[in-house]
Protein backbone atom coordinates (compact mmCIF):
# COMPACT_ATOMS: atom_id res chain seq x y z
CA UNK A 1 0.00 0.00 0.00
CA UNK A 2 3.17 2.42 0.34
CA UNK A 3 4.15 1.64 -3.07
CA UNK A 4 0.73 2.52 -3.92
CA UNK A 5 0.96 6.11 -2.48
CA UNK A 6 3.64 6.57 -3.94
CA UNK A 7 2.19 6.40 -7.36
CA UNK A 8 3.89 2.52 -7.99
CA UNK A 9 1.73 0.87 -11.34
CA UNK A 10 2.64 -2.44 -10.29
CA UNK A 11 1.45 -2.07 -6.73
CA UNK A 12 -2.09 -1.03 -7.54
CA UNK A 13 -2.11 -4.28 -9.85
CA UNK A 14 -0.67 -6.27 -7.13
CA UNK A 15 -3.18 -4.65 -4.42
CA UNK A 16 -6.44 -5.06 -6.89
CA UNK A 17 -5.52 -8.84 -7.96
CA UNK A 18 -4.76 -9.60 -4.33
CA UNK A 19 -7.84 -8.49 -2.70
CA UNK A 20 -10.65 -8.15 -5.14
CA UNK A 21 -11.88 -11.90 -4.99
CA UNK A 22 -12.49 -11.46 -1.47
CA UNK A 23 -14.39 -7.81 -1.75
CA UNK A 24 -16.17 -9.38 -4.48
CA UNK A 25 -17.36 -12.11 -2.30
CA UNK A 26 -17.98 -9.86 0.39
CA UNK A 27 -20.44 -7.89 -2.01
CA UNK A 28 -21.60 -10.70 -3.44
CA UNK A 29 -22.82 -13.00 -0.42
CA UNK A 30 -24.44 -9.84 1.14
CA UNK A 31 -26.22 -8.47 -2.34
CA UNK A 32 -26.88 -11.93 -3.91
CA UNK A 33 -26.52 -9.82 -7.30
CA UNK A 34 -23.59 -10.33 -8.98
CA UNK A 35 -24.33 -6.98 -11.08
CA UNK A 36 -24.55 -4.95 -8.06
CA UNK A 37 -21.26 -6.35 -6.89
CA UNK A 38 -19.16 -5.77 -9.37
CA UNK A 39 -20.48 -2.33 -9.59
CA UNK A 40 -19.45 -2.13 -5.65
CA UNK A 41 -16.72 -3.57 -6.35
CA UNK A 42 -15.31 -1.27 -9.30
CA UNK A 43 -16.63 1.52 -6.79
CA UNK A 44 -14.48 0.23 -3.48
CA UNK A 45 -11.40 0.29 -6.17
CA UNK A 46 -12.08 3.78 -7.14
CA UNK A 47 -13.26 5.24 -3.43
CA UNK A 48 -9.92 3.48 -2.33
CA UNK A 49 -7.88 5.50 -5.26
CA UNK A 50 -9.27 8.67 -4.26
CA UNK A 51 -8.69 8.33 -0.33
CA UNK A 52 -5.14 6.31 -0.32
CA UNK A 53 -2.94 9.08 0.93
CA UNK A 54 -5.25 8.51 4.11
CA UNK A 55 -3.63 5.04 5.20
CA UNK A 56 -1.35 5.36 7.65
CA UNK A 57 1.37 2.86 7.13
CA UNK A 58 2.07 0.44 10.31
CA UNK A 59 -2.22 0.41 10.31
CA UNK A 60 -3.61 -3.18 9.22
CA UNK A 61 -4.74 -2.62 5.28
CA UNK A 62 -7.64 -4.84 5.19
CA UNK A 63 -9.38 -3.26 8.39
CA UNK A 64 -9.16 0.25 6.23
CA UNK A 65 -9.86 -1.76 3.14
CA UNK A 66 -12.73 -3.11 4.64
CA UNK A 67 -14.43 0.44 6.40
CA UNK A 68 -13.97 1.58 2.34
CA UNK A 69 -16.05 -1.84 1.15
CA UNK A 70 -18.79 -0.96 3.90
CA UNK A 71 -19.42 2.44 3.43
CA UNK A 72 -19.70 1.79 -0.33
CA UNK A 73 -22.31 -1.23 0.71
CA UNK A 74 -24.59 1.05 2.75
CA UNK A 75 -24.25 4.16 0.15
CA UNK A 76 -25.75 1.07 -2.59
CA UNK A 77 -28.31 -0.05 0.11
CA UNK A 78 -29.16 3.78 0.47
CA UNK A 79 -29.28 4.89 -3.64
CA UNK A 80 -31.20 0.77 -4.01
CA UNK A 81 -33.82 2.19 -1.41
CA UNK A 82 -34.36 5.69 -2.93
CA UNK A 83 -35.12 3.84 -6.56
CA UNK A 84 -37.21 1.28 -5.09
CA UNK A 85 -39.46 4.04 -3.47
CA UNK A 86 -40.10 5.71 -6.91
CA UNK A 87 -40.53 2.72 -8.65
CA UNK A 88 -44.42 1.30 -8.73
CA UNK A 89 -44.85 -2.43 -9.05
CA UNK A 90 -47.24 -3.81 -11.88
CA UNK A 91 -48.12 -6.10 -9.30
CA UNK A 92 -47.28 -9.67 -11.50
CA UNK A 93 -45.52 -12.10 -9.90
CA UNK A 94 -43.37 -14.90 -11.79
CA UNK A 95 -44.53 -18.37 -12.05
CA UNK A 96 -43.67 -21.24 -10.13
CA UNK A 97 -43.13 -24.76 -11.77
CA UNK A 98 -44.41 -27.15 -9.96
CA UNK A 99 -43.17 -30.15 -11.35
CA UNK A 100 -39.82 -30.32 -10.41
CA UNK A 101 -39.06 -31.78 -7.01
CA UNK A 102 -37.19 -30.17 -4.23
CA UNK A 103 -33.81 -29.99 -4.37
CA UNK A 104 -31.71 -31.53 -1.21
CA UNK A 105 -28.62 -29.77 -2.12
CA UNK A 106 -27.23 -27.16 1.18
CA UNK A 107 -28.08 -23.90 1.00
CA UNK A 108 -25.14 -21.25 0.02
CA UNK A 109 -23.51 -18.80 2.21
CA UNK A 110 -25.53 -16.32 0.99
CA UNK A 111 -28.69 -18.31 0.95
CA UNK A 112 -27.79 -19.47 4.13
CA UNK A 113 -26.91 -15.96 5.87
CA UNK A 114 -29.85 -13.66 4.05
CA UNK A 115 -32.36 -14.17 6.51
CA UNK A 116 -29.94 -12.60 9.52
CA UNK A 117 -29.93 -8.78 9.53
CA UNK A 118 -27.54 -6.67 7.97
CA UNK A 119 -25.19 -5.95 10.70
CA UNK A 120 -24.78 -9.26 11.86
CA UNK A 121 -24.58 -10.69 8.00
CA UNK A 122 -21.67 -8.26 7.67
CA UNK A 123 -19.60 -9.25 10.79
CA UNK A 124 -20.07 -13.09 9.92
CA UNK A 125 -18.60 -12.43 6.07
CA UNK A 126 -16.09 -10.17 7.40
CA UNK A 127 -14.78 -12.99 9.82
CA UNK A 128 -15.53 -16.06 8.60
CA UNK A 129 -15.61 -15.36 4.96
CA UNK A 130 -12.62 -12.41 4.45
CA UNK A 131 -10.91 -13.79 7.76
CA UNK A 132 -10.79 -11.07 9.52
CA UNK A 133 -9.99 -10.65 13.21
CA UNK A 134 -12.54 -9.67 15.61
CA UNK A 135 -10.11 -6.12 16.06
CA UNK A 136 -10.19 -5.50 12.32
CA UNK A 137 -13.74 -6.08 11.80
CA UNK A 138 -14.47 -3.69 14.74
CA UNK A 139 -12.38 -0.95 13.30
CA UNK A 140 -13.53 -1.28 9.74
CA UNK A 141 -16.90 -1.40 11.48
CA UNK A 142 -16.68 1.96 13.82
CA UNK A 143 -17.50 -0.23 16.57
CA UNK A 144 -16.05 -2.00 19.62
CA UNK A 145 -14.65 -5.63 19.73
CA UNK A 146 -17.39 -6.42 22.32
CA UNK A 147 -20.25 -4.99 19.92
CA UNK A 148 -18.78 -7.61 16.97
CA UNK A 149 -18.64 -10.38 19.36
CA UNK A 150 -22.28 -9.92 20.22
CA UNK A 151 -23.10 -9.48 16.72
CA UNK A 152 -21.51 -12.81 15.73
CA UNK A 153 -23.23 -14.83 18.83
CA UNK A 154 -26.37 -13.39 17.74
CA UNK A 155 -25.87 -14.61 14.41
CA UNK A 156 -24.58 -17.83 15.24
CA UNK A 157 -27.66 -18.51 17.48
CA UNK A 158 -30.19 -17.39 15.02
CA UNK A 159 -28.27 -19.46 12.75
CA UNK A 160 -29.06 -22.50 14.68
CA UNK A 161 -32.90 -21.69 15.41
CA UNK A 162 -33.00 -21.45 11.28
CA UNK A 163 -31.20 -24.69 10.44
CA UNK A 164 -33.03 -26.85 13.48
CA UNK A 165 -36.71 -25.38 11.85
CA UNK A 166 -35.49 -26.63 8.96
CA UNK A 167 -34.22 -29.67 9.84
CA UNK A 168 -37.59 -30.33 11.80
CA UNK A 169 -39.48 -28.85 8.59
CA UNK A 170 -37.71 -31.46 6.29
CA UNK A 171 -38.58 -33.98 8.88
CA UNK A 172 -42.73 -33.60 8.64
CA UNK A 173 -42.31 -33.65 5.03
CA UNK A 174 -40.70 -37.18 4.84
CA UNK A 175 -43.08 -38.59 7.56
Amino acid sequence: MMRYQNADPAAAELLVDLLSPQLYFFFSSQMGNRAEADDMLQEVWLRIHRVRHTYRPGEPLLSWVYAIARRVRIDNYRRRRRIAGREVSTGVLPEVRMDEPPSRKLPSFAELVAPLPESQREVLTMLKVSGLSIDEVARATSSTAGAVKQKVHRAYHRLRALLQDAKQARGGEEQ
